[in-house]
């Protein structure tokens, strides 16, 4: 009985010597993310809400250190995401001006994974909160829940391949709530007349709406200038 006593004991001293803080997870996932200065990749957007008719388009994705970023297609519908929505997660997690939680594992599609809580130290962040399931074996963001103020909360789920090793995903998906056949503030598109247009009499309307990128290409550090983000 001593002896299994013994071995209990050790086993989660064992566990605890060599079990990850928030703050040690947080900081490795800054130090891959921060790896990236800037890309440019070609994508695959398809856009589900019930009000709208967009087409599945190719788009080009553009980001720079630490939160400038834009998703453009050449006439058609853009969407421009800003506000509470990042599509990338480097300007959630550069800033540091956040208490950082560890929030115990789940298992997510059969991965076990860490659930990490960034709580905003500013008060006057738009962000209440953010949950990360992260893989903190591989060091990747496997899915993101972000509550806001003034824009709901949303959800990311993110796949990864090829370019896991910077931490940018071959796939994301964000599920966000809509409202009175309303998107949130956070996301803008721009009409072009006979491509996209609302119904004359809307259907009802659920609650979620969803967004999803498949990334077929990444250029990464190539150097991109502030005027990408800018010109029209």
């Amino acid at each position: 009985m001593r002896k299994y006593c013994l071995f209990l004991l050790l086993s989660v001293s064992f566990q605890i010597s060599f079990a990850q803080t928030a703050d040690e997870i947080v900081s490795k996932l800054k130090a891959k993310l921060v790896s990236v200065k800037d890309y440019e990749a070609v994508g695959k957007l398809k856009t589900d809400v019930a009000f709208l008719k967009i087409p599945i388009s190719t788009v080009r994705i553009y980001y720079k250190y630490p939160d400038l970023f834009r998703i453009k297609k050449n006439g058609g519908i853009s969407v421009l995401p800003k506000g509470g929505i990042k599509i990338n997660m480097s300007a959630m997690i550069v800033d540091g001006n956040y208490t950082a939680l560890l929030a115990g594992r789940i298992k997510w599609k059969d991965q076990d994974l860490a659930m990490v809580k960034l709580i905003p130290n500013d008060i006057n962040s738009d962000v209440v909160i953010t949950t990360l399931y992260v893989d903190d074996k591989e060091m990747l963001i496997r899915k993101s829940i972000t509550s806001t103020k003034e824009n709901g909360t949303y959800e990311m789920e993110m796949d990864f391949g090829k370019y896991a090793k910077w931490g940018l995903p071959d796939k994301v998906v964000m599920i966000f709530n809509t409202k009175d056949y309303k998107l949130p503030k956070g996301i803008t598109f721009e009409y072009n007349a006979g491509i996209a247009s609302k119904p004359k009499t809307p259907k009802p309307l659920g609650n979620k709406g969803r967004i999803e990128i498949i990334y077929n290409l990444y250029e990464v550090n190539k150097g991109l200038k502030p005027e990408v983000f800018t010109a029209k």
